[in-house]
């Protein structure tokens, strides 16, 4: 297990002897720094699997609430299974691009910064650290040892004066990729039953759906603990309003207009 993984583990269940030895020495200095990005692609995963449920199920529950036939259900649902997929992704990969972009063109307006106005960006230094509370004496001498390696004063200068974090190891497409996968795998299981229900006979499809979804979100809900930390019984009920929610909202705005048109 990853040494912040223990960690954090130890730190939510109060377990102080594993987060001391999370933080030996010699754990410390084997472990390469914190990757920001496999914690991003949980997030990603996760998420996406949530509003792939949500919103697949809202499509099933709205046309289940017109009477509309298993067929044209499947239609609707697999449409927007892969439009909003799709669009998640796309829109996941095109904001963490312009992320990386903007965390470039930063760096290297630092970069320039500190070769032709070294001593002003010098000064920089030492009044953020006087803002902390430093003495005067301390914030120099903490601005001559940053500013002797260009590479740390520029790392300084994004995080402390710009604050701005990014992962060297992050991938636009491995991000789009795993909230397409995991919104597609979590999006199908409200339409599984809708899929059976042609190959062997069953009464009430939409029953056994909402029961598959139900479960569905729970787990998914629970799984956001790997990210908040939070109490994973809660954070599946949590989940589970939410999104019965919104399909108890689709399904009567399904009904009400079927009502409405004369629908039959």
């Amino acid at each position: 297990m990853p040494r912040v993984d223990e960690a954090r583990k130890g730190y939510w269940k109060k377990d102080y002897d594993k987060v001391a030895k999370a933080h030996e020495k010699k754990r410390i200095e084997e472990e390469p720094w914190h990757d920001v990005a496999r914690g991003r692609y949980i997030r990603d995963i996760i998420y996406g699997a949530s509003d792939g449920i949500v919103t697949t199920f809202a499509v099933v529950a709205g046309a289940a609430g017109a009477s509309l036939s298993s067929a044209i259900i499947l239609i609707l649902g697999f449409a927007n299974l892969l439009a909003d997929g799709f669009s998640m992704a796309a829109g996941n990969y095109l904001g963490i691009k312009s992320e990386i972009e903007y965390f470039q063109k930063e760096r290297e307006r630092e970069s320039w910064e500190i070769e032709h106005i070294p001593d002003a960006e010098k000064e920089e230094i030492r009044q953020i650290f006087r803002k902390k509370g430093l003495a005067a004496h301390l914030a120099d001498k903490l601005a001559e040892i940053i500013s002797s390696d260009k590479h740390v004063w520029v790392d300084f200068m994004m995080t402390e004066e710009l604050g701005i974090i990014l992962s060297e190891n992050l991938s636009p497409w491995k991000n789009a990729l795993a909230t397409f996968f995991a919104f597609l795998t979590a999006g199908f299981m409200p339409l599984l039953f809708f899929i059976f229900s042609y190959i062997i006979s069953l009464a009430n499809p939409f029953i056994l759906s909402a029961i598959t979804t139900m479960l569905s979100l729970f787990v998914v809900g629970a799984l956001r603990t790997l990210i908040t930390g939070r109490n994973w019984i809660k954070s599946g009920f949590e989940m589970l309003i939410v999104g019965g929610a919104a399909a108890t909202v689709a399904y009567l705005a399904g009904f009400l207009l079927r009502a409405m048109v004369g629908y039959t």
